[in-house]
């Protein structure tokens, strides 16, 4: 499968597979002991469906647990982040929905790699 974009992080990687105006698809993995940075958008609402591993996701103030399975929803402007305290990849499809979908839609409130 070709990818519209691929990219490497600290935390693991992405591929984005499709993309139309106001909407995304990304294929998200978060290597053993990774997380994202806990961030929030202005623009985009994301859903993450998760298809293999487990970890623990958080939404506002809400652990949630995830495996196999499991749907995820981040409404615009939500505190989230998803990391992996286990040994085996997490992975993940993210629906990412808004009016701007930029990379530079984040704003990182923690982040353990410093960025």
């Amino acid at each position: 499968m070709k990818f519209l974009e691929e990219s490497t992080r600290p935390w693991g990687k992405y591929q984005k597979f499709y993309q139309e105006n106001g909407v995304w698809v990304k294929r998200v993995e978060v290597i053993p002991k990774g997380r994202l940075s806990l961030q929030k958008h202005q623009y985009r609402s994301e859903k993450w469906i998760i298809v293999h591993g487990q970890g623990l996701a958080i939404v506002n103030d809400q652990e949630i647990p995830v495996f196999p399975g499991s749907v995820v929803d981040v409404p615009l402007g939500a505190l989230h982040r998803i990391g992996n305290p286990y040994e085996l990849p997490l992975a993940f499809i993210e629906v990412a929905c808004g009016e701007y979908l930029g990379e530079d839609d984040i704003i990182r409130i923690q982040d353990d790699y410093a960025r």
